[in-house]
């Protein structure tokens, strides 16, 4: 059955049923992604301040047969915050639900509505000398609901898992305006199916969530960085193997950087200090949290001698202060800036077993240069298999000129993720971005179960329309 609008005789309806100052007019910043790759649609923007007022917006949009986009922080890469296409829906934004409702501190739990910045979980939980250990790039402005719907990934994901690892309950408002209480800080609850996973990475499609229990984690007494030169990707994953046996879970990060992300950093962004003269080909950034009466520093210093013995490492660079070491991830958190300003042709976000690395790094350019000259900058977290293979135009040529190649080039990439039984959305979600690839490459039992789940929790089809699976009729 079509949608309807959230048209003018909607909007009233709506706001007659909630206070006044919920609503405001819609600003380009809710109709914008990051990467500029689509404008959405708007019929009303409501910010409810509780779980109560959510429900209400979804029960009447569920009457009325009208979508509903939720909406965190709006730093999503895969369009999965906007709708471009279909009647304009309701823009249910949570940035007034922000309140930390609770910590437990010998629980290692604390309770977060859905709005709450990701930076300002991670203050609470260290006003309490504990960690959420969840970091991206947008943790200033991304919202923990957000996260959680997208399945969020990052920089610490070896050691501390996904978003999904990081949630023990949930609450969430599903499209019928019903209100499922399942806040639990349980850590062993085999009670049926777990609803709460269904829930994290639907990206907003099986209902809204509004409050989450998270996990915490001991802050490590001490921490430490390097940055070591390898010979190639093969070497870097052997080391990687190499660092578990001298420091176990105490590996934060490994983190995969190529020469040129290094080079980009130094035409875009020149001031910002690198820690080697010459852009090395390939380098990685290890972060190590360690407990006490250990010290980081000795401990790379002893991985570091042990690998450049057997030529797993050339070089190498251990931080001595926490200066140093804010100036190591400086270079890798600022890749994708430069990446930005460069302007890639065609981004992925991919994840591979992490065996196949090396091979699909030495097979990756080959199909990309039966497309065409580009540079590709392949960087990013080796210790889970996830990295980002983006695609640039050659020196002297911007991402303008090749537009009519960047779906072939999209499309030769995921191939060869695909044969190398990867995946093609690792961190960022499918979005509406990925809906083609989701189809192509997805097990059709398992797309034709997700299409059962969504017909079963949402059979008016409102919920974030057009994200993640296609909508039919």
């Amino acid at each position: 059955m079509p949608l309807c609008p959230a048209d003018a005789a909607f909007s009233q309806t709506l706001r007659s049923a909630l206070p006044e100052r919920l609503f405001k007019s819609t600003e380009a910043r809710y109709l914008e992604e990051p990467r500029g790759r689509y404008a959405g649609k708007s019929g009303v923007l409501v910010l409810p301040e509780n779980t109560e007022q959510v429900a209400q917006v979804l029960r009447i949009a569920n009457a009325a047969q009208v979508g509903v986009v939720p909406y965190g922080g709006g730093t999503g890469l895969v369009g999965g915050q906007i709708a471009p296409e279909g009647p304009a829906p309701v823009i249910l934004s949570l940035e007034r639900m922000t309140a930390i409702r609770a910590v437990y501190p010998t629980e290692n739990v604390l309770v977060a509505e859905a709005g709450c910045i990701l930076a300002n979980v991670q203050a609470a939980a260290e006003a309490e000398d504990l960690l959420f250990p969840l970091s991206l790039a947008s943790e200033g402005s991304a919202r923990i609901g957000g996260n959680l719907a997208t399945n969020a990934g990052g920089l610490n994901v070896l050691r501390y898992g996904n978003a999904r690892d990081l949630c023990l309950g949930l609450e969430a408002v599903l499209p019928d305006g019903e209100i499922w209480h399942g806040l639990s800080r349980l850590r062993k609850d085999n009670t049926g199916y777990d609803f709460r996973n269904l829930l994290i990475g639907a990206e907003g499609t099986l209902g809204v969530i509004t409050a989450a229990a998270l996990k915490l984690a001991p802050r490590p007494a001490h921490s430490g960085t390097a940055l070591m030169v390898v010979p190639d990707p093969k070497s870097a994953l052997s080391l990687l193997s190499m660092a578990r046996a001298h420091l176990a879970e105490g590996i934060s990060a490994f983190e995969l950087i190529h020469r040129q992300g290094l080079q980009f950093l130094r035409e875009k962004l020149p001031d910002l200090r690198q820690p080697f003269v010459e852009s090395p080909e390939w380098m990685v950034l290890i972060d190590v949290g360690l407990s006490r009466g250990q010290d980081p520093a000795n401990a790379l210093m002893r991985l570091f001698e042990q690998a450049q013995t057997t030529g797993l490492v050339l070089d190498g660079v251990i931080a001595h202060s926490e200066s140093q070491r804010s100036d190591f991830w400086a270079v890798r958190e600022r890749i994708p800036e430069a990446n930005r300003l460069i302007g890639a042709v065609s981004n992925h976000d991919i994840s591979l077993p992490l065996s196949a690395v090396p091979e699909f790094i030495r097979r990756g350019p080959e199909v990309i240069a039966k497309i065409g000259a580009f540079r590709i900058n392949c960087f990013g977290h080796l210790g889970d298999g996830n990295m980002h293979y983006n695609v640039y135009p050659a020196p002297g040529r911007n991402r303008a000129d090749h537009l009519e190649e960047r779906d072939d080039i999209k499309r030769a990439v995921h191939d060869l993720v695909h044969e190398m039984q990867g995946s093609v959305s690792a961190e960022h979600g499918i979005g509406r971005l990925k809906v083609d690839d989701l189809e192509r490459y997805a097990n059709p039992v398992k797309l034709r179960a997700m299409r059962a789940i969504k017909a079963t929790l949402d059979p008016n089809g409102i919920m974030n329309p057009g994200a993640i699976l296609r909508r039919m009729g």
